[in-house]
């Protein structure tokens, strides 16, 4: 597995060659494993000791001048032969980018015999490497720590028996036993023990999670204290951690407009640089000395590090609360977002439907109605149909084998039972069958759960219906509160749209403090509202993921909430959060203009060193080894302003550590 990373992680660089500057930038010197960071350090170190070296026998043997100077040569060769195979590599290509300004300077360091100039200007400049690529290469190290978030071998069961396999042979079916402390290798199903999971490295959440038969689990997460036998369901790419994997690679590969902008441009920034350098060179009467330091302080290491570096902090930082972003473009949006939409079940309330009421027409026994509404929908996923069967469970019900199931979104759903359709939907959807549904009786009722926020579907078997039940939801803790907090930063208009009924819905958004709302809407309504909204807003969509697809997508950022486990959470939306805590949305809208001030703080201090240095140079107010010490001065105080961002959200995961102490 971690070849295939490696290998995915190269392929990725060498298709985004020109994304970035080739002296600062790691792809072009590393393997992709961590080894090209140990010989570039290996490569620092030794043509270091040599240039320390000339300079000291220079000051403590000045008669062995010829020695001092073998010495230099020896640490600049060392230290130029990287830079200048990589700008040779471009030049091979095509190409013609920053790496050739730096490499033109070491080169006419040498042909003027400074040979210790070129080494220290190439020893700087390696150690800038060096570091970017420990703190600016956060793709890669989190894919390197989901690696090892994965045990590269199972416990296997065959016929009772333990056996040690690799993981990459395990296929979907297999059964293995996950002991206490040990990690998922692949997603499953538990089919016996129970235990507490943390699932932290997904989610972002701290809190453990109590897991036993037939509950999901993940690769990557931890079995806290019991032994579990898991079903294998997904296996290596397409299990959760996979996906994960994926969604980091593709933020990381991703570019924003400004940089799309460098790149278009880059090609033309090093003739133009060597044109003014030409200037320099005859206006001074051939100081090579300013041109040698024009050169070194034009590469504008720091203003293309600007925004890849901030925005791989931002996913980083995202990634470790269960933010997964697809495109960084939706990261730069997030900061733009003056509309939230949001869906009801299961994104402002819990999207856990419990039966509040049984209420059956005269005649009809209460374990009738819900026998015959449980049957029915045994074959349908929404929340109302696992709250009926959980029930029916309860009440050691057997259910009825049904035929020809029908589901119609936003309705109701239909079935054969007996010999006989039955519906189970709205009053107007079950009127439409000509099923009467106009019982006072019934509807006194009905207008009294839904008064008090619970929703209401009618049972009918044929055209005659058996009655309705009422199911309630709660609202989710956190929800009020990052209403709030999304008006606080500048968000104008919050709103909800819902399939339920109108007083529930009203009832929702008042306790919410939601100005505006939507009810008894059908996927395309929701379509048509969030375009509505587009119209006069930037707005963002929130949902499920599973029933608000089209929502998602029709909105300018689609977020599908609780998306660990789920596909069609990931594939439809822009951004994923994989729980289903809403504090994490505020704190997207934060993160994103955080990264915005700081991409424009990146670029201003970039471009401060950059053309402040060209004017000290071109006057000769600079020496090379100075513009060398400013290059690396300029690109580790951008890094570090960026680094700044993966300290976000810690107050949230600091609160989760100190709920579970």
């Amino acid at each position: 597995m971690a070849e295939t990373v490696a290998i995915e992680h190269e392929e990725h660089h060498h298709h985004h060659r020109g994304g970035s500057c080739p002296v600062c930038g790691h792809h072009n010197l590393t393997d992709g494993t961590g080894h090209g960071r140990f010989g570039q350090l290996s490569v620092a170190l030794i043509g270091g000791y040599f240039i320390l070296n000339s300079y000291l026998l220079n000051w403590l043997l000045p008669k062995q001048n010829f020695t001092a100077e073998l010495s230099a040569i020896v640490g600049a060769v060392i230290l130029a032969i990287p830079i200048i195979v990589t700008a040779l590599k471009d030049l091979y290509y095509g190409k013609i980018y920053m790496n050739e300004l730096v490499a033109l300077a070491i080169l006419a360091a040498f042909t003027g015999g400074d040979f210790r100039t070129a080494g220290i200007i190439a020893f700087f400049l390696l150690i800038t490497i060096i570091i970017e690529s420990r703190t600016a290469s956060g793709a890669q190290r989190s894919i390197e720590e989901l690696i090892k978030l994965t045990p590269h071998t199972a416990r296997k069961i065959i016929d009772g028996i333990e056996i040690e396999t690799e993981v990459l042979e395990l296929a979907i079916g297999d059964v293995i036993r996950i002991r206490p402390g040990e990690n998922f290798p692949v997603d499953g199903v538990i089919i016996s023990g129970q235990s507490t999971v943390n699932q932290a490295s997904i989610t972002g959440e701290s809190l453990p999670v109590d897991k036993s038969s037939d509950d999901d689990v993940y690769a990557g997460t931890q079995n806290l204290t019991g032994s579990l036998e898991v079903k294998v369901t997904k296996v290596g790419e397409d299990t959760t951690l996979g996906k994960v994997k994926e969604m980091i690679l593709a933020a990381e590969s991703s570019r924003t407009p400004i940089v799309r902008i460098i790149d278009r441009y880059a090609g033309y920034y090093t003739p133009t640089i060597l044109m003014i350098a030409g200037v320099t060179w005859w206006l001074s009467g051939g100081d090579m000395k300013r041109v040698i330091t024009l050169m070194v302080i034009a590469c504008p290491c720091a203003i293309v590090l600007a925004t890849p570096s901030a925005v791989v902090a931002a996913v980083a930082a995202a990634a470790r609360l269960g933010i997964l972003i697809k495109n960084v473009s939706h990261l730069e949006l997030a900061a733009k977002i003056k509309a939230f939409v949001f869906d009801k079940t299961g994104t402002l309330t819990n999207g856990i439907l419990s039966v509040a009421r049984l209420n059956p027409v005269e005649g009809v026994e209460p374990a009738e109605l819900l026998l015959t509404a449980a049957s029915v929908e045994s074959h349908s996923n929404h929340p109302t149909a696992r709250a009926l069967q959980t029930l029916a469970k309860e009440a050691d019900l057997k259910l009825d084998e049904v035929s020809d199931f029908q589901e119609i979104h936003g309705k109701g759903v239909q079935a054969v039972l007996k010999n006989e359709i039955c519906r189970i939907g709205r009053s107007e959807w079950l009127s439409s069958f000509g099923v009467n549904v106009s019982l006072e009786m019934l509807h006194d009722k009905e207008k009294e759960n839904e008064e008090s926020g619970m929703s209401v579907v009618y049972v009918a078997k044929g055209n005659k219906v058996l009655g309705w039940i009422a199911f309630k939801d709660k609202v989710r803790n956190e929800a009020a509160a990052i209403i709030k907090d999304l008006k606080k930063l500048g968000v104008r208009h919050c709103a909800m749209v819902t399939g339920d009924r109108e007083s529930v819905a009203k009832i929702i958004a008042s306790s919410l403090n939601i100005e505006e709302y939507r009810s008894e809407c059908l996927p395309e309504t929701k379509v048509e509202y969030v375009k509505n909204v587009k119209k006069t807003s930037t707005v963002a969509v929130v949902g499920d993921g599973v029933n608000d697809a089209p929502a998602l997508a029709a909105g300018d950022l689609g977020i599908a909430m609780g998306a660990i486990g789920s596909d069609i959470a990931i594939n439809s939306a822009s951004i994923a959060l994989m729980t289903n805590d809403l504090r994490r949305i505020p704190l997207l809208v934060s993160l994103s203009r955080k990264s915005r001030v700081i991409i424009n703080q990146n670029l201003m201090l970039g471009m401060l060193f950059v053309v402040g240095g060209i004017i000290l140079s071109v006057f000769g107010w600079m020496s090379p080894i100075t513009a060398a010490v400013l290059h690396a001065l300029s690109t580790l105080l951008v890094l570090f302003n960026s680094a700044r961002l993966v300290r976000t959200g810690e107050e949230i995961t600091i609160n989760e550590h100190s709920s579970i102490n």
